[in-house]
């Protein structure tokens, strides 16, 4: 830091200095010489801006900076030993690499059925009264155990879960998923629809217009069959449950030509199937959707829908006929005649001699 003149020094330069008295008291500085000029007008100034201001709590300033080690980025993976290098990553706290690749995947919903319903043959169709609808009766008793068992288990996870209502929950789900279905909304279906069943609804839909409709229903949905299953762990379950629905539908496919392909839009049909709807239960926000109808074996197999193509036809061209000389003069006669009404079809209609009607 710099130090300033004192006083008494001033006052000794001035008078040792000649005239340098009268310029003082007649102009001021300017007639001092220019060093006394830059003594007299020096000020205290500070050069280290870098001090705090408040110098307690010195310690605590410095505990907020830390001193680490900057990797030496000219250093090269070979020329590091495996032994440094595992010292290196113990240090850091970095666990070695693994040779293979491990993916996360969410097993939302099962590949399948498990347990599936079997329908028993001519349902729908016979009555309780005939022996092979009571014998029917008594075989869905027999299997109604393991469903009691199973409904048990997916009330411990879903408490307002009924086997008598879940009936008309899966009848909205199920008008729900062909509804989209029709509108080709593949969005909006998948809410409605398991990721096994999409693929198999929204098949071979391209290029075609759906046309269906839910009329009513013959009998009540009913829930025939109930199963639990676990997937890897125990704690992962999925339940799968079977319910019948006998209605009435109306469905018709055109193709992208606008034929008709399958079904009418005018007849109506009585429709008998087995749905299975699923759910992961272990997931808290899980939903009931459809996964799987049941086709029995015993049920005949459609005819496949006729597909329309269509045809283009290569047109051969025939040779040149070798002709007489009697057919050539006709056909010179038969072009001049052509070449004369297409003279009369040319001139102009006033030029024309026939007659016009007056209005």
């Amino acid at each position: 830091m710099e130090k300033l003149m004192s006083v008494k020094t001033c006052l000794k330069l001035l008078q040792v200095m000649p005239g340098a008295q009268h310029a003082a008291t007649s102009g001021g500085l300017g007639g001092l010489a220019p060093p006394l000029q830059n003594l007299l007008q020096m000020q205290q100034v500070r050069h280290r801006q870098t001090k705090h201001w408040q110098p307690e709590f010195k310690r605590l300033r410095k505990q907020k900076f830390v001193k680490m080690d900057l990797p030496n980025l000219r250093e090269k993976q070979e020329d590091i030993s495996k032994e440094e290098m595992r010292s290196r990553m113990k240090e850091r706290g970095v666990l070695p690499p693994r040779p293979w690749m491990e993916r996360p995947f969410h097993i939302s919903c099962t590949g399948g059925i498990f347990e599936a319903y079997v329908p028993p043959e001519g349902d729908g169709k016979k009555s309780i009264i005939s022996t092979s609808g009571a014998k029917q009766k008594l075989e869905f008793l027999e299997k109604k155990s393991k469903s009691l068992m199973a409904v048990r288990k997916i009330r411990s996870y879903e408490e307002s879960f009924s086997s008598d209502e879940f009936g008309a929950e899966a009848q909205d789900i199920y008008i729900q998923a062909h509804t989209h279905m029709a509108a080709k909304d593949k969005y909006k279906i998948r809410e409605f629809v398991s990721e096994r069943c999409y693929p198999e609804m929204m098949h071979n839909v391209k290029d075609k217009t759906i046309r269906w409709k839910f009329l009513q229903s013959l009998e009540p949905p009913r829930v025939v069959h109930a199963r639990v299953t676990e997937v890897i762990s125990k704690e992962n379950q999925f339940a799968q449950v079977t319910v019948r629905f006998h209605s009435q539908q109306m469905l018709a496919i055109y193709d992208r030509f606008g034929r008709l392909m399958h079904g009418s839009e005018i007849l109506t049909k009585d429709v008998l199937e087995y749905v299975v709807f699923e759910k992961h239960i272990s997931n808290e926000y899980g939903k009931w959707r459809l996964h799987d109808k049941i086709i029995p074996d015993w049920l005949p197999p459609k005819n496949p829908a006729p597909i329309t193509y269509r045809l283009i036809e290569d047109v051969e061209e025939e040779p040149p006929k070798e002709l007489s000389g009697g057919e050539e003069a006709k056909q010179v006669e038969a072009g001049s005649e052509q070449s004369k009404e297409q003279l009369q079809l040319a001139t102009p209609v006033e030029s024309r001699s026939k007659p016009s009607l007056a209005i």
